[in-house]
């Protein structure tokens, strides 16, 4: 079919060109793959207690690490000043210093790489025409974002430099749930840009299930609280399942007073909370795949498979959580754990895009 040469320059000035569509699909994907590492990085550097190892936020500077001997006990010499050094580590050797320096760099490290990997590319595609009508504002916003979350990032580190051996879990919850709110919007942003299925090949629902969309947010949820787990070393008490030590509700869930404070700064209502949304999570991901099942001549078979997938990845993150738990959170099992999630959080936001599709 002939195309006009209006049309093709529009097409192109659009980016409604297929193959840039799937080149910036393939850089959106990369994209993700950074954030998971991150978020994996993250888990080791909490895990590790590095968090605290650098002292000083230094966007541009803080990229190259100490290379002299002068420059590591420099370093050091900061991280003493703290109360984690002073009240934990205090004689911490050099070495044993420089493997949580490590950790933390690292992490702050990857956040500029991707960063880069993120603006740089984003350039290209805009000047070149590559971005369908729209899609521009919502790679700055993602942009944005992350730009903020460095930001979140320091702001939950300081809450550690003075009068407190560890971050706070509050902001570490607003740290964490940021970049899974980053990692679900390039994942969304990457599906948007697949190959549609042929018209021909979609079963349309009456009515769109809420279903999905419901998992998403829970799964949120859960991430939240996690973090306070994380924060208030919740996974070091009670470690037994399916009771906690021989009790479905333990006596301490409202120990600490006021009592609205629990959910926040109780590490057995942390734990608790947090096993009470996974089974939630499970329940919801089972009635999922049920309707799905039910209903194949209205759902797709893609949509089917999709919740048969986010059904097996709730299971192995369960199993996960249960076996970190009764280990005492050893920090390999925490950063998969970790890990895990973020996986499973990419799936669950797959299953509603093409839920969202099959309807």
């Amino acid at each position: 079919m002939a195309v006009s040469s209006t049309t093709k320059d529009h097409g192109s000035a659009a980016g409604l060109n297929p193959g840039w569509d799937q080149a910036v699909m393939l850089w959106l994907w990369a994209i993700a793959g950074l954030v998971l590492a991150m978020i994996t990085v993250g888990g080791a550097t909490r895990l590790t207690d590095s968090g605290l190892s650098i002292t000083e936020w230094q966007p541009i500077l803080g990229t190259i690490p100490p290379l002299t001997e002068a420059q590591w006990q420099e370093a050091l010499e900061k991280y003493r000043q703290i109360p984690q050094y002073q009240l934990i580590n205090k004689g911490m050797s050099l070495e044993d210093f420089k493997f949580i320096f490590w950790w933390e760099w690292g992490h702050r490290f990857l956040g500029r790489i991707i960063g880069l990997a993120f603006a740089l590319p984003l350039l290209v595609f805009w000047f070149v025409g590559a971005l369908k009508p729209g899609y521009g504002l919502k790679f700055l916003g993602v942009l944005a974002l992350g730009g903020l979350q460095g930001v979140i990032g320091w702001y939950m580190v300081k809450s550690g430099l003075v009068d407190r051996v560890d971050v706070s879990q509050y902001r570490l919850a607003l740290h964490l749930t940021v970049a899974f709110v980053i990692l679900a919007w390039v994942v969304w942003l990457a599906l948007d840009l697949a190959k549609p299925r042929p018209a021909a090949a979609a079963q349309h629902l009456a009515v769109p299930s809420r279903l999905p969309a419901v998992i998403v947010a829970i799964l949120f949820v859960q991430v939240v609280l996690g973090a306070f787990v994380a924060g208030l070393k919740g996974g070091l008490v009670y470690n037994t399942w399916p009771s906690m030590n021989g009790a479905l509700v333990p006596y301490d869930l409202w120990a600490i007073e006021p009592w609205y404070l629990n959910p926040f700064e109780n590490p057995v209502m942390a734990q608790f909370n947090h096993r009470l949304v996974a089974y939630a999570i499970t329940a919801l991901a089972a009635v999922e795949l049920w309707r799905t099942l039910r209903s194949r001549e209205r759902a797709s078979l893609a949509e089917t498979r999709s919740a048969a997938l986010l059904m097996a990845g709730v299971l192995v993150q369960v199993a996960l959580g249960i076996w970190t738990l009764l280990a005492a959170v050893p920090i390999g099992l925490g950063i998969v754990h970790q890990a895990a999630a973020a996986v499973l959080l990419a799936i669950a936001v797959r299953h509603l895009h093409v839920a969202r599709r099959s309807a």
